[in-house]
This record gives C-alpha cells, sequence and structure tokens, in this order.
C-alpha cells in the first residue's frame, strides 16, 4: 500500500481537495532541506569534537543546538500545521533537550503568526451558514491565541454567555496530509543513513490521530467526556462546548482562564503553590489512564491553565484517547508489575499488550520498562532528567539492536508523547512528586477489581 493510500484510511476528510502540486513540491523542499542542514550539521559537529577539547566540544553542539532550533522554528513557521505541532513537542521537553532548543521552540506553543480576521470571518460565517453578527453579540477579532491547527478568538453569544471560539485555518488538512507523507519519505531515507535512528513507526502512528485534530465535532465530544469524567473533582475545570454553534471546523466553548502551567512567575504572583499544581496534574492523569481509560493526549503548556486552589484548567482535546477495555486491564497490570518490580509481570503484561520481539526472549522488554517507568521510580524522581536519559539512550538502543520489537501496539505510542509532555512539565514545575505514593492507589484498586472480576467470572 503507499503512502498516500494509508492517509485516506486514517481519518482525513476524502472530500478536501490536494494542495497544488507546485504547494506540494515546495513544502516537500522546505522539509528536505530542513533535514539535510540538520544532519549535516550534527555529523560534522560530530567529527570535528573528536579533534577538540570537552569544552570546545561542548560549545561546538550548543552552537549547531541554537543553529538547528531556530532553523526548525523559522520553518515550521513557513509552514505551519505539522511542522508546528512537532515543534511545540520539543519545546515541552525541558526535562531532556537542550536549552537552546527549548527556549527556541517554548514561543511556538500559543504564539503561532496568527491569520487576518477576514479570512476568520469567511470560515466561521462558511461553517455555521449564518452571518457573524446573527451568531455572536461580540467577537474580537484579535485572536487570544494562535496554534498549528487553528486560532481562538473571544466572543459572547446573543444570549450573554461568554465564549471561546477555535477556529481552523483553510487548507490545512490538506497542508498536514501532504506534510506525513514528506515526512514519512524523509524518514525513511534517514533511516537508511542511520539505521539507529528509524522513527517511521511514529510516524505513521501520527496517521492515526493527527486528522483527529481536525475534526472540531470529535474534539467537542472528547471535551464533553473528560468534563462528565471529572464533573466530582472540583480541582479540574474542563470548558463546556456549545455544540449548536459548532460545527466540523468552528468550535464554540465557555471561555475559561488561568496562568499557563509553565508560567512560574505568574503561579507565584497569583498566590499557587507550584508543587501543589504539579501533585493535581499528576492525579489527573492517573485518573484519566489508570481510571478512566479516556486521557487528554495534548498536555502541551498552551492547553492547560491553573486557577488559584490550584485549580487545573484542561483544553484543547482535538487529541484525546479511549483504550479498549482489555488494552487498559493489560496497562494497569504493565503499571503495577513495574510499580512492585516484578519481572515476571512485567513480561507478561507486555506480551498480553501485544509487544514481540524477533526471537522472542524477554530482555528488550525488561529495558523498555526501564525506559518507561522503571529508571524514574529507582532513582525516586518524578521526571526524566537528562542523566537518566542519557543511561537510557544507551541501554535501550543497545537491546533493541540485540532483538528488535517487531510489533508495538500504537496506544502506547500515544502514552509515551503524553508522558514526555508530563515529564518536561515536571522539569519546569521542579516536581517534586512521589511518583510510587501517588500511583500505587489507583493500580492497587484496579488490580483489586480485575482479581474480583476473574474470580467472579
Amino acid at each position: 500500500m503507499s503512502f498516500k493510500d494509508q492517509s485516506a484510511n486514517f481519518g482525513f476528510s476524502p472530500g478536501v481537495p490536494e494542495l497544488r502540486l507546485s504547494k506540494r513540491n515546495w513544502r516537500f523542499v522546505k522539509i528536505a532541506l530542513l533535514a539535510a542542514r540538520t544532519y549535516i550539521g550534527y555529523k560534522t559537529v560530530q567529527l570535528w569534537s573528536r579533534l577538540i577539547s570537552a569544552r570546545n566540544r561542548a560549545e561546538l553542539y550548543r552552537r549547531q543546538d541554537l543553529r538547528s532550533a531556530r532553523d526548525l522554528y523559522r520553518t515550521a513557521v513557513a509552514l505551519e500545521g505539522l511542522l508546528i505541532k512537532a515543534s511545540q513537542f520539543i519545546g515541552t521537553r525541558a526535562d531532556i533537550l537542550p536549552d537552546e532548543w527549548v527556549r527556541t521552540l517554548a514561543n511556538l506553543q500559543d504564539r503561532v503568526p496568527s491569520r487576518p480576521f477576514e479570512m476568520v470571518r469567511a470560515m466561521v460565517e462558511g461553517e455555521l451558514g449564518r452571518p457573524l453578527a446573527s451568531v455572536y453579540a461580540e467577537f474580537d477579532p484579535v485572536p487570544i491565541a494562535s496554534a498549528s491547527l487553528a486560532q481562538v478568538h473571544r466572543a459572547r453569544l446573543h444570549d450573554g454567555r461568554r465564549c471561546a471560539v477555535k477556529v481552523q485555518y483553510p487548507e490545512i488538512e490538506a497542508c498536514v496530509r501532504a506534510d506525513l507523507r514528506n515526512l514519512l519519505f524523509v524518514l525513511r531515507i534517514l533511516a537508511w543513513m542511520e539505521p539507529d535512528f528509524d522513527f517511521q513507526v511514529i510516524a505513521r502512528e501520527a496517521l492515526k490521530y493527527v486528522p483527529m485534530e481536525l475534526d472540531f465535532l470529535h474534539e467537542g465530544a472528547n471535551c464533553q467526556s473528560v468534563r462528565n469524567n471529572f464533573a466530582g473533582r472540583s480541582e479540574v475545570l474542563v470548558p463546556e462546548v456549545y455544540f449548536e454553534f459548532t460545527t466540523r471546523r468552528v468550535l464554540t466553548m465557555q471561555l475559561m482562564s488561568g496562568v499557563k502551567i509553565t508560567d512560574i512567575a505568574g503561579l507565584e504572583a497569583a498566590g499557587i503553590n507550584r508543587q501543589a499544581v504539579a501533585q493535581v496534574l499528576t492525579e489527573v492523569y492517573c485518573e484519566q489512564i489508570l481510571r478512566d481509560g479516556f486521557f487528554h493526549a495534548d498536555p502541551h503548556p498552551g492547553n492547560i491553565l491553573v486557577q488559584p486552589g490550584p485549580k487545573l484548567v484542561l483544553l484543547d482535546f482535538g487529541l484525546a484517547k479511549e483504550f479498549p477495555s482489555a488494552f487498559r486491564e493489560g496497562f494497569v497490570r504493565l503499571t503495577f508489575s513495574v510499580l512492585v518490580n516484578d519481572r515476571a509481570g512485567i513480561i507478561k503484561a507486555f506480551q498480553d499488550l501485544g509487544f514481540r520481539t524477533r526471537d522472542g526472549s524477554t530482555d528488550t522488554l525488561l529495558a523498555l520498562s526501564d525506559a518507561f517507568l522503571g529508571n524514574t521510580l529507582r532513582r525516586q524522581k518524578a521526571y526524566a532528567d537528562k542523566a537518566l536519559v542519557e543511561e537510557i539512550s544507551q541501554e535501550l538502543p543497545r537491546a533493541l539492536r540485540l532483538n528488535p520489537i517487531v510489533e508495538i501496539p500504537g496506544d502506547v505510542l500515544l502514552i509515551s508523547r503524553v508522558m514526555g509532555l508530563l515529564s518536561g512539565l515536571g522539569k519546569t514545575l521542579d516536581s517534586q512528586v512521589d511518583l510510587m505514593a501517588t500511583m500505587m492507589p489507583y493500580a492497587q484498586t484496579l488490580m483489586a477489581g480485575q482479581l474480583t472480576a476473574a474470580a467472579g467470572g
């Protein structure tokens, strides 16, 4: 099956026309040149570093990090869409990435260049089939946030409700579809040149999830599900969606305010304890993943606000995931086994989830469990710091080379992405959360429920 055929099967709208050939080619050239400059830059530094002192080597890498981060920033702003989403993810990884990457790309969290108001008006009126003034009594032409796929405007409905209106950019679906093809092609070349850096599986997995973020009706339903799940917890706020003014490309929802979760100075000014924020954040994700089996899968800093209490405001549910019951049960068993360091339980849980290694042996699965959570727990860390990541980066590739994993359930990749984002937030908040003490009650409760159900069956 061709890549083009694959993309048609993962949720992209069949009626959306392709980009013009000239525009597709332009986007491909921009992505290919970015990849080439980055690869050649680091390869050159790698070769030079063998001939110079450690101090000069560190400075050489620092300059290359800054050059590459700025190059990615410029290219992402030019192309928008998928590349901005990737840059936003990189910009959250303060736990493992150099400061040059994080500081440069953090500016894309909610300050993407906005589109003209006339474009917004045309999109809203076309989607809702009514003049803008007949839907909204007020509509601020200046966006309060501009993201990778859409921008958000303050508005007020005629009944007085204050709302946020999220408006998708024209042609963005076609751009994302083209960029996914281009990215997979570039990654295929990279994997051929550097076998230890094969990210094609992750890119293919993105095919399943990126299209979901382009359907605002789907996002509204996700938002309502999480709102219902946390209806009894006052520390979690989720906006109400006004479905009567929502379509696939326009989303109207309750306007909510707060301090951006990574704005440490803002949290302090509001009298909000960041350790309490880190604790609530950890509990909220334990409840979503281990209790509900349905979770907000894009916790980057632009999507989480904090109010005094502290209370978390969760926004942007384009990327959310519901686990099949069998997968949720298997993931709970894996988490519990890692928490109690039950090696036999870890191996069985991985196998039940669908992981398979080339020769069937288990060393690679145990190395993967260390990368997943085990090393963090043993070091009593609330996030994966650079030293821990360096250790994992040495051990896991070695195990994968000796006995590669040939089957990986896609849902695990999405959880890994969430854990990476949460780890970055933990580093920014200087989290001191006791992961063992926080996670264990959820895992024990669910394990007890599974045992009771099995005994009853």
